[in-house]
């Protein structure tokens, strides 16, 4: 492996299947939905995949002051993701950087805010006084900055749902080049409040379902698909050089390969095939791999009627005559989609998928849309001894496309 090769040797989740990888990465082998219910009281049903947290195992009572969710959530799964890796105490302050995505910041914190303030609802009109950095959208950084005591660069990235998989990309430049020794990248996203459930309600971008049948609400790729649930969570992952790895002996998950980054520029909520296939192209480029060289694709796949159908357009103009060889699933379908997270989460299922040679399946897609001809893992407990590499894809809001290519 060359020595320069930026490699990934620890993860952390928080994720609503759990705080292991191990445990996430089970439950979608098995096609586990976490979506649910949620918000009895809103005037139209609503679905999300939650995260069960247990903030007084991470801060004490006092330091929870101020400190909404989203940035709970972060310093919890960098710490599994630092202790993982066995890289605590290993590295300068200063040669250490936080590289984190946030879409929305802290929407708790935010929600109470308006709660508190609007006597007309019933608030007591006083305003909580850390409202506004419990929900800056930098609060996570800092706060995972502080918890593992990093003097280095601590940087957040705030590009809708690639905030996180940019964040990656991003940290990795940064190991390369040599600003940093060891870089803690991911991002978290908080956002299951009625006032931004409601908000998404209203887009007509969130799934439809029957009473009783949330857990199978979202079908990406699917004919019958109607859209997403949001999710909440976190996940980070420890990049470091190959050459520091092996003197100190990590284990090491995956190599990042190869990264793409591009703006569709043509519509801030519309998606655009060629703007993604830039990206794609890119980081196959990076990697020095041609299409045919990556086995598995997980794919954005929002299940919004236009979305997946860009995507699959997309991987079609790149791969070309080899887009059969590509396996291609959404885990949005399991875990719903974290938005500002959603592109670390998904690294970690990627890496996952590499490490344990197995596939997630893209679950509830009973009729494969026509306009959506990719070769899906429509089969649970796929198992794949022959995965080299992979990509994971995140296209956002704004425009914003990043991949991000992984080896094993």
């Amino acid at each position: 492996m060359n020595p320069r090769a930026v490699v990934i040797t620890g993860m952390g989740v928080v994720a609503p299947h759990g705080d292991s990888c191990t445990t996430l990465f089970e439950a979608l082998m098995k096609g586990r939905s976490a979506i649910q219910p949620v918000f009895p009281e809103l005037n139209k049903p609503a679905a999300a995949a939650t995260v069960a947290f247990d903030a007084s195992l991470w801060f004490t009572k006092l330091q929870l002051a101020g400190v909404d969710r989203v940035s709970q959530l972060a310093v919890a799964a960098a710490e599994l993701a630092m202790q993982d890796a066995g890289a605590t105490g290993t590295v300068e302050p200063e040669r250490i950087g936080v590289f984190a995505g946030c879409g929305m910041g802290g929407a708790a914190a935010l929600e109470a805010a308006y709660r508190s303030g609007n006597t007309q609802a019933g608030g007591s009109g006083r305003v909580p006084p850390l409202t506004i950095p419990a929900f800056m959208p930098n609060a996570p950084a800092s706060h995972v900055a502080m918890r593992q005591g990093v003097h280095g660069p601590v940087l957040t990235y705030s590009v809708a749902c690639a905030s996180s998989s940019l964040a990656i990309a991003e940290a990795a430049k940064a190991v390369q080049r040599g600003d940093v020794d060891l870089a803690i990248a991911g991002g978290s996203e908080a956002l299951i409040v009625p006032g931004v459930v409601m908000a998404w309600q209203a887009m007509q971008t969130l799934a439809s379902f029957a009473p009783g049948e949330a857990a199978g609400a979202v079908r990406p790729f699917a004919a019958d698909r109607s859209g997403f649930a949001l999710g909440e969570g976190a996940a980070f992952i420890v990049l470091e050089s190959a050459a520091r790895a092996q003197a100190r002996g990590a284990r090491t998950y995956a190599t990042l390969a190869g990264w793409g980054s591009s703006c569709d520029a043509t519509h801030l909520t519309k998606p655009d095939a060629p703007g993604q296939a830039r990206a794609l192209r890119q980081a196959l480029r990076m990697a020095d791999l041609a299409p045919r060289d990556v086995n598995y694709c997980n794919a954005h796949g929002t299940a919004t009627r236009i979305g997946d159908e860009v995507e699959a357009h997309a991987l079609a103009e790149v791969w070309g005559a080899d887009l059969d060889h590509l396996r291609v699933s959404s885990t949005k379908a399991l875990h719903g989609h974290l938005l500002g997270a959603a592109g670390a989460l998904e690294a970690v299922i990627t890496v996952m998928a590499l490490y344990e040679q197995q596939l997630p399946s893209n679950a509830h897609c009973d009729t494969v849309d026509p306009a959506c001809a990719l070769n899906l893992v429509l089969e649970r407990g796929h198992q794949a001894a022959d995965i080299q590499a992979a990509i994971s894809n995140s296209f956002a809001f704004g425009g914003t496309n990043s991949v991000l290519l992984l080896k094993r």
